[in-house]
């Protein structure tokens, strides 16, 4: 529907620059051709949001929700000692939650530009977490889904800014301890676990390869080899670009599991890179799509093969 009204906004604009054009002073010549450039931006930002999901809408319920299975989504704020920031973040809690087990945890992490509400939104996360545990192909597992950046245009990629936002120390230090301190969970390495779509598919590569100890596993979908922006220190060329790290450092013992979609080029190289050098001791797991391009489509299709190999190679709960 917005697609359509965006498009009938535009032909509606150059129907009125054509048929008043020389009706028109300079001052009301000016205001059509604002329309139309109005018109032609909605249309294409509809197009993209469409395709790629980068701007996720308000349609998820800010309040605590309850899913179809018995879990519940909650909404906090996560205050970072040492990071600094103080973000908002969404908690999945299990249907089996309250029978007093400790359970494993998976930071899911958000592509750019966009926030969590995607993963609740377009990617339906607590529904399929749901069936997948119901359906016994994942274990019941706490899901965090915290914001990578404390402004929307503000691109991180979920490392620490040179003089800029500490995001690393965020998700991978204030956000574990916020969850240690308010839930039931496992707080050893075999517990904890990433994932994340497009640029949080990097983010969960890159933190697993630079925290092997605080982390066992993370599952890409249709992620990047490299960051794509300036750090500001020279370490997305080195320490924050996983290829340069599989190459150059020792490979930590952890599992990789990469999705994509065979024509998402991008995507589908740079996933290709970093299985020519993930080699033992990682263990590394593919999973490739026909067709799809980047899209939220996509996404869905690998969201729950993902989640499933996570749980396989995470920690179980513990009584």
């Amino acid at each position: 529907m917005s697609t359509l009204l965006s498009s009938g906004g535009l032909l509606i604009a150059a129907v009125l620059l054509a048929a008043g054009w020389d009706r028109v002073r300079r001052l009301g010549r000016s205001a059509l051709v604002l329309l139309a450039v109005i018109s032609l931006l909605a249309t294409v930002y509809v197009q993209v949001n469409r395709v790629s999901g980068a701007f996720p809408q308000s349609d998820v319920p800010e309040l605590s929700s309850r899913g179809g299975e018995g879990s519940q989504l909650l909404t906090v704020t996560v205050h970072g000692g040492q990071s600094g920031l103080s973000l908002p973040m969404y908690v999945y809690l299990p249907a089996a939650y309250p029978d007093g087990d400790r359970f494993p945890v998976i930071e899911a992490l958000h592509g750019y530009p966009g926030t969590p509400k995607t993963w609740l939104g377009k990617l339906h996360v607590q529904s399929y977490l749901d069936r997948e545990i119901a359906a016994g192909r994942m274990a019941p597992a706490v899901v965090l889904f915290p914001t990578q950046t404390p402004r929307p245009l503000l691109d991180t990629e979920c490392t620490n800014l040179r003089d800029g936002a500490q995001t690393e120390t965020f998700l991978t230090v204030d956000v574990p301890a916020f969850a240690r301190d308010h839930y039931r969970i496992r707080t050893d390495r075999a517990g904890w676990g990433l994932t994340g779509y497009s640029a949080g598919a990097f983010c969960a590569t890159n933190l697993l390869l630079r925290h092997p100890t605080r982390y066992a596993a993370a599952a890409s979908l249709a992620g990047y080899a490299e960051p794509g922006i300036d750090i500001g220190d020279g370490s997305q060329n080195t320490t924050n670009n996983p290829v340069w790290r599989l190459r150059h450092l020792p490979r930590p013992p952890v599992a990789l599991w990469l999705g994509w979609a065979a024509d998402d080029k991008e995507s589908a190289g740079d996933s290709h890179r970093l299985t020519a050098f993930a080699r033992a001791p990682i263990s590394l797991t593919t999973a490739v799509i026909a067709r799809g391009g980047h899209s939220s489509a996509v996404w869905r299709q690998l969201e729950a093969p993902a989640f499933d190999w996570l749980s396989a190679h995470l920690a179980r709960p513990l009584p």
